[in-house]
């Protein structure tokens, strides 16, 4: 669609498959364009980062995937999401506890994750 001479994309509800999985040291596979992965029980110290690596036959390189980070059973610790790499196959998840003060993690993340295919005109 064009809006003052220029494309531009119009989205409604995106509507996706939300399936979920459980990691086990650090991995997890989820072959799905969407879902919610919950973590191990984790106990990251303070400025140490989680590495989670997604295995995801659905993920392409070139797909923008959205990540979000949220407690499971964890109640300490401030997770943040890091970097995010995407790969043919796989998106490797890093987060960091960026707590203030020497507070670990001490139980699951649930992290989400969308991904977003390239659309050809």
């Amino acid at each position: 669609m064009k809006i003052f001479n220029r494309d531009v994309a119009i989205f409604g509800k995106l509507h996706q498959p939300k399936q979920t999985a459980t990691a086990a040291s650090g991995a997890a596979t989820l072959n799905s364009t969407a879902g919610v992965i919950t973590t191990e029980s984790l106990t990251t110290a303070q400025n140490a980062i989680y590495t989670l690596t997604l295995t995801n036959s659905l993920i392409k390189a070139t797909d923008t995937v959205l990540v979000s980070v949220g407690n499971g059973s964890n109640t300490q610790g401030t997770p943040m999401l890091g970097l995010v790499t995407v790969t043919d196959g796989s998106v490797v998840i890093k987060v960091i506890n960026k707590h203030a003060s020497a507070e670990a993690l001490n139980g699951t993340l649930k992290i989400a994750f969308v991904a977003i295919g390239q659309v050809v005109s």
